[in-house]
């Protein structure tokens, strides 16, 4: 048997949580078209007064003239951003009661590191510019179908972010923003993260938890060699063999939870992307030594199997 279901009470949990988890994540956007405020401001010695918008990074936007159109607009924006406000706080209750029920049922079982990197990589914007690749894109597929997959199945020491070339201005926009390196984000998830002696790509905890950094074979103008930052500590992503396949496949996102009740968006490949994946490791990557060989060609069974059951549904 390569997998088993879940027990009720946590299928139940599950879909509970993640209901909460997505409905959560939905209102978290939302709030950020409210971010700053907006205030009226009256011209010094005169009686023209005017709407001004402030952004988070206090930079202000003057709007308009006191008018019809801008008191609606400052009505508006005054209301929503009270609404999602509350409407955020009652989700985030239900969030962290959500994460300790996740807890006390054993929900789940991803890396408790696994999902404090990906948390990081959100918190920090630069979510959406990474997917997981390889074994850890299991925990999506099987959170998704309500199974467990044997453990032997899944072990392993690393994960593995391909970051999206094709994307680079804006990840250097958003890094920008985030006024840190990728290596310094990681380190919000475990200080113990520093850049592997050896392994330019990777990132190792105190633990040996690695994280490494894919990219595409460099196509266009894509920069080669390419650090994620000025910074002389920040990681290289190293080009991986079918990254190019991988960056412009079909995505598969789906909440995932950790053994201690977590939970974090996970951004993967589609699981028929990743079935071809595996056996094309398994098939053609001739160096890789044949006990990964083997698990490849077993991680791509098992989902092949979910999805012809369609437990998994992509």
């Amino acid at each position: 048997m390569n997998y088993y279901p879940l027990g009720d009470n946590a299928a139940r949990q599950l879909i509970d949580a993640i209901t909460v988890f997505d409905e959560y994540r939905r209102v978290q956007q939302l709030a950020r078209k409210f971010a700053g405020g907006m205030y009226w401001k009256r011209q010094a010695g005169g009686e023209y007064e005017y709407l001004v918008k402030t952004l988070p990074d206090n930079r202000q936007q003057r709007i308009g003239p006191r008018s019809a159109e801008t008191e609606q607009a400052y009505a508006s924006f005054t209301g929503g951003k009270a609404e999602t406000e509350a409407r955020l706080r009652t989700l985030k209750a239900a969030f962290i009661d959500a994460e300790r029920t996740n807890k006390a049922l054993k929900v789940g079982r991803v890396p408790n590191m696994v999902v404090d990197v990906m948390q990081a990589l959100e918190d920090a914007g630069l979510g959406e510019h990474f997917t997981v690749v390889g074994t850890h894109a299991l925990y999506a597929y099987e959170t998704a179908a309500g199974v467990r997959i044997v453990s032997d199945a899944l072990a392993t020491q690393d994960v593995d972010l391909l970051w999206d070339a094709r994307k680079r201005v804006r990840f250097v926009t958003d890094l920008d923003r985030v006024d840190a390196s990728v290596l310094k984000v990681l380190q919000r998830a475990d200080k113990s993260f520093i850049r592997h002696t050896e392994k330019v790509e990777t990132a190792i905890n105190a633990k040996g938890f690695e994280v490494d950094f894919l990219r595409r074979q460099p196509e266009g103008d894509d920069p080669h060699p390419f650090r994620f930052s000025s910074d002389e500590e920040d990681l290289w992503p190293i080009q991986a063999a079918r990254a190019s396949v991988l960056t412009s496949a079909p995505r598969f996102e789906h909440a995932v939870i950790s053994a201690t009740g977590r939970m974090a968006l996970m951004r993967t490949v589609a699981p028929q992307t990743f079935i071809e994946f595996k056996l094309w490791m398994a098939e053609h990557a001739l160096d890789r030594p044949e006990m990964k060989r083997r698990r490849d060609l077993r991680q791509a069974d098992i989902v092949q199997e979910l999805l012809d059951t369609r437990l998994l549904v992509a």
